[in-house]
C-alpha cells in the first residue's frame, strides 16, 4: 500500500514540471514581457521608455531563463524563470501587480468558495445518485423515460441561464434571498443559499445520466442475476450489490473534483458576488494582472494532480486489487 502510495506521488512530480514548463512558455515566450507591456499599458502610452519602466517595476527586466551578466548562480536564479515560475513549487505566489501578497488572498479567498462549493458538491452528489438508482430501478418504464427527458433538457440548458432565472424568481419576484452580496459566519447562508441551489439544479442532468449508465451496465453484469436467482429482492440487489460495485467509477469522478472545489465557481461566484478565488481569478483576468492568473493556474494544476493522487488511494479502499497494480 505504501509504495503504491509513493509511486503514484513520483508520477506526479514529472507532471507537475511540465505544467510549470508550459505555463512559462504560454506567458513568457508565446506571450513575452514586452507584450504583456503593451497590453498593460494600453495604445496611448506604449513608448520603448514607457516598456522598460513596467518591466522593471514588474520584475520583468531579467533574461528568461539564462542571465548571462551574472555571475555563479545568480545566472540562474536571477531570472524571469526561478523568480516567476520556479518559485511556485514552494507556493511563493509573490505579489500582484497592484502590489497586494497572492499567497494571502488565496488563503483568505479559498474559504467562501468552499463555503459554496463543498454544498453544491454534497447536495449534488446525493441528488444525483439518488435520482440516477430511481431510474434503474425503474428502468424502462415511463418513470425512466421522462426522467432521462428531463435530464437532457436539463444539459442543454445554460449554467447563465439557472444563474439569472434563479436572481429574478427567487431573488427579485420572491425576495426569499439576496440577489447577490456575501458575509462572514453565519449570516453567509442567505447568501449562499441560492448560489447552492443553482449550484445542484444545474448539475442534476449531466450527473444524473452518468450514474444512471453506471448502474444500468452493472445491473446486467452476472453477479446481479446471481443475486436475484437466489431470491434476493431489487432493493437488496440495487443497493447491497449495484451500489457497492458502481464506487470505482462513481470515484472517479467525485473524488478528482474535491481538490478543485478550493478554486471555486467562475460564474457563480462572479455573478453573486462572492469574494472566493472563482471572482479572483475572473478579476485578474479583466485587470490583466498576470501574477494572478499565473499563480492560479499552477495551483489548478496542484489540485487537480493532488485529487488525482486521492481518486487512486480511494481505489484500494474499494477494490483491494488496485493495491497490487
Amino acid at each position: 500500500m505504501t509504495a503504491y502510495i509513493l509511486r503514484r506521488c513520483l508520477y506526479a512530480i514529472p507532471i507537475l514540471v511540465g505544467v510549470n514548463l508550459i505555463t512559462f512558455v504560454l506567458f513568457f515566450v508565446v506571450n513575452t514581457p514586452d507584450d504583456m507591456a503593451r497590453l498593460a499599458l494600453g495604445a496611448k502610452r506604449v513608448t520603448p521608455d514607457a516598456i522598460e519602466k513596467w518591466k522593471a517595476e514588474h520584475g520583468y527586466d531579467k533574461p528568461l531563463l539564462v542571465n548571462a551578466q551574472a555571475s555563479g548562480v545568480a545566472q540562474l536564479t536571477d531570472t524571469i524563470f526561478f523568480q516567476k515560475s520556479a518559485r511556485l513549487f514552494v507556493f511563493d505566489f509573490g505579489n500582484a501587480d497592484d502590489g497586494r501578497n497572492i499567497g494571502y488572498e488565496i488563503r483568505t479567498r479559498m474559504w467562501p468558495s468552499l463555503a459554496l462549493a463543498l454544498p453544491v458538491f454534497v447536495v449534488g452528489l446525493a441528488v444525483n445518485i439518488t435520482f440516477a438508482m430511481s431510474l434503474a430501478f425503474f428502468r424502462a418504464t415511463r418513470y425512466d423515460f421522462w426522467g432521462v427527458v428531463l435530464c437532457v433538457a436539463m444539459m442543454s440548458i445554460s449554467t447563465l441561464f439557472y444563474i439569472i432565472g434563479g436572481q429574478y424568481l427567487v431573488s427579485k419576484v420572491w425576495s426569499l434571498v439576496p440577489i447577490s452580496g456575501f458575509a462572514p459566519g453565519a449570516d453567509a447562508a442567505k447568501f449562499l443559499a441560492l448560489p447552492v441551489l443553482v449550484g445542484v439544479a444545474s448539475g442534476i442532468g449531466s450527473g444524473t445520466r452518468w450514474y444512471r449508465t453506471i448502474f444500468l451496465e452493472e445491473t446486467g453484469k452476472d453477479y446481479v442475476r446471481t443475486a436475484r436467482a437466489k431470491g434476493l429482492s431489487e432493493l437488496d440487489v440495487l443497493f447491497g450489490h449495484v451500489l457497492k460495485n458502481a464506487l470505482v467509477p462513481i470515484l472517479t469522478g467525485a473524488v478528482v473534483v474535491i481538490p478543485l472545489l478550493f478554486m471555486g465557481s467562475l460564474l457563480s461566484e462572479s455573478f453573486f458576488g462572492i469574494p472566493g478565488l472563482g471572482s479572483y481569478t475572473i478579476d485578474a483576468i479583466q485587470a490583466q494582472d498576470f501574477a494572478i492568473v499565473r499563480a492560479m493556474v499552477f495551483l489548478g494544476s496542484v489540485l487537480y494532480i493532488a485529487g488525482l493522487l486521492l481518486t487512486d488511494i480511494s481505489y484500494t479502499l474499494v477494490d483491494p486489487r488496485v493495491r497490487f497494480a
